[in-house]
């Protein structure tokens, strides 16, 4: 792997190829016009920035941003870039404000959460959706043997998907023991957060509203399930400890519970909304606008990372499994990172069934950036209380276009159809691609989501905030 060495031949090429495509971004930017209509040209110049540093949480799906790096994908778009582990999602988010880092591993949410001032207040976009599916609820042994009681049976196993109706008894049982029933999630705004909130509430029980304009960001308010904040790697230990009875996080911290024999996963998050997007690769909206090549580039690396990834029907899993194991990524043992990389998801301990989709990185066009995927955790947000007051649709939709950039995405695209690297039907027909999903039934409570009409979508449930409704 070479460097690019001719400085002076660099800073030619980069003023001939690059001033057309630094308007028409810039221009994207001001008007959320799609960057295919604006500049057709399959060229990609030379990056603004060479140099990068990424961060990441230690979790399976940061997988496109180590076989990037490990394939010399980064390098083959001039890009040399050291990958760090962060302490949480909340130094990740910081770092990647401040510029201490060039770009992130995030939580779907954090980009949207930040831009709307939730928390951490700061306009973060994303081009490019690194993953679907990936997360699992899990419960302790002793909330489990509860919960089997009330669960059916056939052949000796239970009937998935589990649903949260048969964990309202035991939430119950100990409500009225005085005992408050504690579960872990891994930050406000992430799809954790909000898939547990969704099982939990599909099942009948409350867990809980925000209130931040009443300086209240504990999420508790009316709750019958207290969720917190727990981050990834500790949510084993936290619930062997007893401070929690179950919690929802991505692989591998699932399967490391039934490992340890701890607890049991007792759904996917592929049970709950089948095909759920879930990390994003987030960068400051400043970075973008002062690095649109190096973007695009790094766009372009992690599409053929996504793309290696599924390819043959996951033939280079085990491969990805050996890399994800270094210390340096995820550090988790190859035997618990197979069990759901490869296809296969052990629920308890040797109740392992194949669930071939737990992990997608590029089929059904897993990368693209949806407008409708964004608008979806907007509506959560509303839903729990993040987002205080009534918003129109067209504000769930303006705030989808701030963030997602589906324009960059088809640059970075284009440009590998344009070098060999890809094919055409391998991505979303650009020319003609809205950014919106047809309405999407395949919820654990049959409800429709249809990304066009957010306010339509919230009346349909029993529990949460809708309408005119201000806590």
């Amino acid at each position: 792997m070479t460097k690019f060495k001719n400085v002076s031949m660099l800073k030619q090429i980069k003023k001939k190829m690059t001033a057309g495509l630094t308007a028409a971004i810039a221009l994207s930017f001001t008007l959320g016009a799609p960057l295919a209509t604006a500049q057709s040209d399959e060229k990609v110049g030379w990056p603004e920035k060479e140099e990068l540093k990424f961060g990441f949480i230690k979790l399976t799906d940061m997988a496109p941003l180590a076989i990037a790096y490990e394939k010399g994908f980064f390098e083959d778009e001039g890009l040399y870039v050291t990958l760090e582990a962060q302490a949480n999602w909340k130094v990740l988010l910081d770092r990647t404000i401040d510029g201490q880092l060039d770009g992130a591993h995030m939580l779907a949410g954090q980009p949207l959460g930040a831009t709307i001032g939730f928390g951490t207040e700061a306009h973060v976009v994303t081009a490019f959706s690194m993953d679907l599916n990936g997360n699992g609820i899990t419960v302790s042994n002793e909330i489990w043997e509860k919960m089997k009681a009330h669960i059916p049976v056939e052949d000796g196993k239970p009937v998935h998907p589990i649903k949260a109706d048969y964990l309202k008894p035991v939430v119950e049982e100990y409500r009225d023991a005085g005992k408050p029933f504690n579960m872990g999630m891994v930050f406000p705004v992430s799809t954790h957060n909000y898939e547990l909130r969704y099982w939990l509430a599909a099942g009948g029980i409350h867990p809980g509203y925000y209130a931040p304009h009443k300086g209240d960001n504990a999420g508790q308010i009316d709750a019958e399930a207290l969720l917190s904040v727990t981050p990834p790697p500790q949510m084993p230990a936290t619930m062997e400890a007893g401070t929690i009875y179950g919690y929802c996080v991505g692989e591998p911290w699932n399967q490391q519970a039934v490992f340890k024999g701890i607890g049991v996963p007792v759904i996917t998050d592929y049970e709950i909304w089948k095909n759920n997007p879930e990390k994003v690769f987030g960068v400051s909206q400043a970075w973008a606008k002062k690095y649109p090549n190096t973007h695009i580039r790094v766009v372009k690396a992690l599409i053929r990372a996504a793309m290696w990834l599924d390819e043959n029907d996951n033939a280079n899993r085990p491969e990805a499994v050996k890399i994800l194991a270094k210390s340096n990524y995820v550090g988790a043992d190859e035997d618990v990172l197979a069990n759901s990389m490869t296809g296969t998801f052990e629920y308890e301990k040797g109740d392992k069934r194949e669930v071939p989709d737990f992990n997608v990185f590029f089929r059904y066009n897993a990368t693209y950036p949806f407008y409708s995927d964004a608008i979806w955790y907007l509506t959560q947000m509303r839903r729990w209380g993040q987002i205080s007051e009534p918003k129109s649709d067209d504000w769930y939709k303006e705030t989808a276009r701030k963030v997602y950039k589906p324009e960059v995405y088809a640059m970075a695209a284009k440009a590998l159809i344009a070098e060999g690297k890809a094919k055409a039907t391998d991505f979303p027909a650009f020319a003609t691609e809205t950014g919106f999903k047809p309405p999407q039934s395949e919820f654990i409570d049959g409800v429709t989501y249809d990304g066009s009409k957010p306010n339509a979508y919230l009346e349909q449930f029993g529990i949460g905030l809708k309408g005119e409704t201000v806590l």
